[in-house]
């Protein structure tokens, strides 16, 4: 299908997704990453997401996308609308601060409202049964996941982690279910795979001259104070300079500027940058979470030590480190042993540029656009 053809036959998605400081930002950040590869060829697009402290709905309003906006809502009434078919059973399912048959209702709301050819859905407390209350409403349906840990009702179901295969779903979808899996399919903005000749390019050596640290978009816990903490115990090089990106909703920005301001090295903390491919291309190193982030430094060849920072994080962090495309540093010995942040920082000088490569060879940055094809 053309986009002339899409345009005109008013090509219209949805996303079900959730930002909040527990959550994170990842969800709704690779979201809109596919919105916009959509709206570009000429689809509408439009979001659900609920009012959770550390939402990003006026981010991704000031993107030019409506978004409908679910309350919060007490236990009380939690166990007043919930149902037994229904019943919040699944591992985060304390994510969605409501119960499945509530969050049905008033989607189907809107959904019934608006039509959507497509309604996709990413969020780890949502599976078939509150699939299956909204399927009547839209035209196909998709979920992006990654844990494989419980049952979807959907056309197309994306697993963009590495080293993912169809059999770790084919007991959880439906048998005419088509799906995507692997970090061919990650979903990255269009400027990473602009950046990523640049920057692979500038990889020939293992000097270490800049190093990027981001611990996510909320970092709750304020990893990223102890890491700079223990960063002043190993002195890096004297030439070495130190960035750090935060979103605009961590708890911990403060906290991080104030320890920044100490550092022996220059040291910049940017909030909600939107060069992130320019910073990771221009960086020699990454301090970072295992999440979804991953595939950005792997498309940018940038060699990474990995944090992990929640047990979803699990699955990236084992496949990378198995292929040598990044090294994983237990959060653990962080706090237990800081200095051991620069043994592995040295450790992984030495193989910069064979880290690099591996790393290069996961992802091309071209997901977005390959699923797209796909819905259209």
């Amino acid at each position: 299908m053309t986009t002339r053809t899409i345009k005109e036959q008013g090509y219209k998605v949805g996303f079900r997704c959730d930002a909040s400081i527990q959550i994170g930002s990842g969800h709704a950040m690779r979201c809109l990453t596919l919105a916009d590869e959509l709206a570009r060829q000429g689809a509408q697009c439009f979001f659900i997401c609920r009012q959770h402290e550390g939402n990003l709905i006026e981010v991704l309003r000031q993107q030019g996308y409506p978004v409908y906006a679910l309350p919060l809502e007490d236990s009380l009434t939690i166990e007043s609308q919930d149902r037994s078919s229904l019943a919040p059973t699944l591992t985060h399912s304390h994510w969605l601060a409501s119960s499945q048959y509530r969050d049905a209702e008033l989607s189907r709301s809107i959904v019934e409202a608006l039509q959507p050819d497509w309604l996709i859905v990413d969020h780890y407390a949502l599976d078939a049964r509150w699939e299956k209350k909204l399927h009547p409403f839209c035209k196909k349906l998709m979920v992006v996941d990654d844990l494989a840990d419980r049952e979807h009702a959907c056309e197309v179901l994306l697993d963009q982690n590495f080293g993912r295969n169809l059999q770790d779903y084919a007991a959880l979808i439906p048998a005419e279910c088509q799906v995507l899996c692997g970090s061919m399919y990650a979903l990255l903005r269009p400027e990473f795979a602009k950046w990523r000749e640049y920057s692979l390019e500038r990889r020939q050596h293992n000097k270490l001259t800049s190093i990027l640290i981001n611990l996510g978009g909320v970092d709750k816990d304020n990893i990223t104070s102890k890491v700079l903490k223990a960063l002043q115990i190993k002195a890096l090089p004297d030439y070495c300079t130190i960035t750090v990106v935060m979103g605009s909703t961590s708890p911990s920005i403060a906290a991080v500027k104030q320890q920044a301001a100490i550092m022996p090295w220059p040291t910049v903390v940017k909030v909600a940058v939107d060069n992130m491919a320019e910073l990771m291309a221009n960086s020699d190193l990454a301090i970072g979470a295992a999440g979804s982030t991953s595939w950005e430094r792997c498309c940018l060849g940038l060699p990474t030590i990995m944090l992990v920072l929640a047990d979803n994080q699990r699955v990236i962090a084992d496949a990378l480190e198995e292929v040598s495309a990044a090294q994983r540093f237990d959060l653990a010995v962080l706090e237990a042993e800081p200095s051991a942040l620069g043994h592995c920082i040295a450790s992984v000088v030495a193989k910069m540029s064979e880290m690099g490569r591996v790393a290069s060879s996961i992802t091309d940055g071209l997901g977005a656009s390959r699923l797209a094809r796909v819905l259209f």
